[in-house]
């Protein structure tokens, strides 16, 4: 296949990896870049040997470029991907689609209006964790999935990271920050959820900041920083989420499978390749599994190379922005039912995604 052109809108600290890794993907090129600080675009490009800097609307609008690799502040995500999708380009977003639920809303008409693909992240999704439990579930491995837990218990960003406000404000907060690595692995595993129910706390209205730069200083809370969901799937499984920035410590595991023959404990999912355990009804031991894999453990990109051969095969992507519709608006169900103390009924739907098999003589990864 024809490598696909790339415009990367966004040089923060993500872009890092994206290039990094961009050069072992054969499926797209990054070609130019832009950020609204043109010296950061300038930086990357020199670091990276992208070829062009462009700002943000001549990149945007550049008819060299096949895809808007959309790498902005979510606060921006839906004002990018709809200026790119205007322009008819694709666009691969980081998480989370939006943050508004209308946004989402507005980004997936427009795809459908200019006849374009979306794809947003996260991808780690297509690791080999997740993609082993997925085989393992499509085989019959564990029986019939009865349910799944899911848990994100962290004490908050404000120990290491400099800038840290923006977790506790509007579009922040512990589900719409690491939620999405949950329920993607979740969703693309299990399938659309139908109804929700939630409960969320602002545990303290005040934070400290601990990280050395700004040690002392104060940030008010605006969202909820513990959260929990009890999701019903179409399939029938039932799932408990909780996300939180309140706890000191924990020893729940990151996301569980249940099945009617054994138990599927899954690693962090916002990592690519680690190992998973699995647990057979009367074995008394947990075995550990690995696929091996040329994929490194941060493998962010390989959702662009694989939305890159769908739009070159006609075919969906499988870190696709209908299952990202569904990611934003479970989060969104679950802030809504702990707000109005009742059940919240999902009203999109996604096809579950197939699962990244590798061709055989060929991989995802290296040129």
């Amino acid at each position: 296949m024809m490598s696909i052109n790339v415009g990367l809108v966004g040089c923060g600290n993500i872009s890092g990896i994206y290039l990094e890794n961009s050069s072992h993907y054969s499926q797209f090129t990054i070609t130019a870049c832009a950020d609204l600080d043109y010296t950061k675009a300038e930086a990357a490009a020199a670091r990276y040997g992208i070829p062009h800097v462009m700002s943000v609307e001549e990149l945007i609008k550049s008819p060299d470029i096949d895809i808007i690799l959309n790498l902005t502040v979510p606060q921006a995500h839906a004002e990018i991907s709809i200026q790119a999708m205007e322009n008819n380009k694709h666009v691969y977003s980081e998480k989370p689609l939006a943050i508004s639920y209308e946004d989402g809303k507005r980004i997936i008409k427009k795809a459908k209006e200019k006849n374009v693909l979306v794809g947003v992240a996260p991808d780690t999704f297509l690791g080999e964790s997740v993609q082993l439990a997925g085989k393992l579930i499509k085989d019959g491995a564990i029986g019939r999935v009865v349910g799944a837990t899911a848990f994100m218990m962290s004490s908050g960003p404000e120990s290491w990271h400099p800038n840290p406000e923006f977790f506790y404000r509007v579009g922040g907060g512990p589900m719409f920050d690491m939620g999405p690595y949950y329920l993607t692995a979740l969703v693309s595993l299990l399938g659309p959820v139908t109804r929700i129910m939630g409960s969320t706390r602002i545990t303290h209205s005040e934070r400290t900041i601990t990280s050395p730069k700004r040690y002392g200083e104060k940030i008010v809370v605006q969202v909820p920083t513990h959260v929990t969901g009890i999701l019903d799937f179409e399939n029938e499984a039932t799932t408990t989420i909780t996300t939180s920035f309140d706890v000191s410590g924990s020893r729940t595991p990151y996301i569980e499978i249940y099945g009617e023959k054994g138990t599927i404990s899954l690693p962090d999912p916002n990592h690519f390749h680690r190992p998973l355990l699995l647990k057979l009804r009367g074995e008394e031991d947990w075995k550990e599994m690995k696929r091996e894999t040329t994929l490194p453990d941060n493998a962010r990109g390989v959702g662009l190379a694989d939305m890159a051969e769908a739009i070159e095969s006609g075919t969906t992507p499988r870190a696709s922005g209908e299952m990202a519709f569904h990611v934003l608006e479970i989060m969104h169900g679950i802030h809504d039912s702990s707000k109005r103390g009742k059940r919240y009924y999902m009203q999109s739907t996604f096809t579950k995604p197939e699962l990244l098999v590798e061709k055989e003589g060929e991989t995802v990864w290296g040129k």
